[in-house]
């Protein structure tokens, strides 16, 4: 089946590991164009250039949460012409559990930085950009936030992360749908919601059996998933043959989770039950 991706510019902010690496690869192999996006470690981004050629994949370097940086991407960019296709894939996750009532504002507002301010400005300059665009390279605007689980159901001791991926899925991918249409009239905006992923930013939480544990007491497939998982989603989302008809949904991706599993058995109050 033709995914009509061939050709097509995709940005992937993100690029350098787990999900992001994951879905530039997939695009590649579709035939599409990629710029794939880093912060500070290049090396996986580069053996996409080694392993598709240099025609067809950029490594470019930038501090989203910099707005000179954001513009500098884009510019970077444009030896594959527009960018049509935006994968808002980047974002951080503190490891420390810290509750609202202890949390410093210097990590609430690091968080946001990272995760809403940085994927505004990456969706702006990627809107200003498309506009001068021709009607061709139109017909396939998309733009898709990778958000997560906690976004839907919060998550304890990382409330930070929990509003900051709930502004994407919710606020700005429902805002925006709206908006592109004004630009590109076949623009879409969707998002993604991952639950536990099997990545390096995940490699160590994931050791715990007790946070393995409760990430799969309400999931029906009992099992954490893989970057080809999410990558496989947003490649289809992206896809205007497969969704050409699809704009403004949040799609889960966490095996059919449930909620969180906030009581044990063993908790205080509950060993009679």
């Amino acid at each position: 089946m033709d995914l009509e991706l061939k050709d097509v510019h995709v940005l992937v902010t993100g690029a350098s590991g787990g999900i992001g690496l994951e879905t530039a690869r997939l695009f590649l192999k579709q035939g599409a164009k990629v710029t794939a996006h880093y912060n500070t470690n290049a090396t996986s981004v580069n053996s996409l250039i080694s392993e598709f050629g240099e025609g067809t994949v950029i490594a470019a370097q930038a501090n989203l949460s910099v707005e000179a940086d954001v513009v500098r991407l884009f510019a970077s960019s444009n030896a594959l012409g527009p960018v049509q296709v935006a994968i808002i894939n980047h974002g951080v996750w503190p490891t420390a559990d810290e509750p609202v009532a202890t949390m410093s504002l210097e990590r609430w507002r690091a968080t946001f930085d990272s995760n809403t301010t940085s994927s505004f400005l990456v969706a702006r300059e990627f809107l200003r950009q498309l506009e001068p665009a021709s009607d061709a390279a139109k017909a396939k605007a998309s733009i898709l936030f990778v958000g997560s689980t906690a976004g839907k159901y919060g998550e304890a001791g990382h409330a930070d992360y929990a509003a900051s991926k709930s502004a994407l899925m919710y606020g700005l991918t429902l805002s925006l749908k709206n908006e592109i249409v004004k630009i590109a009239p076949r623009g879409r905006v969707n998002s993604v919601g991952p639950g536990w992923v099997n990545t390096p930013m995940a490699e160590e939480t994931l050791k715990d059996p007790v946070v393995v544990y409760r990430a799969l007491a309400t999931t029906p497939l009992k099992k954490v998933a893989e970057p080809w998982d999410i990558a496989a989603q947003i490649v289809v989302l992206s896809s205007p043959s497969l969704s050409g008809h699809v704009t403004g949904q949040v799609v889960m991706v966490e095996g059919g989770m449930e909620g969180r599993l906030l009581n044990r058995n063993t908790d205080q109050g509950l060993e009679a039950y």
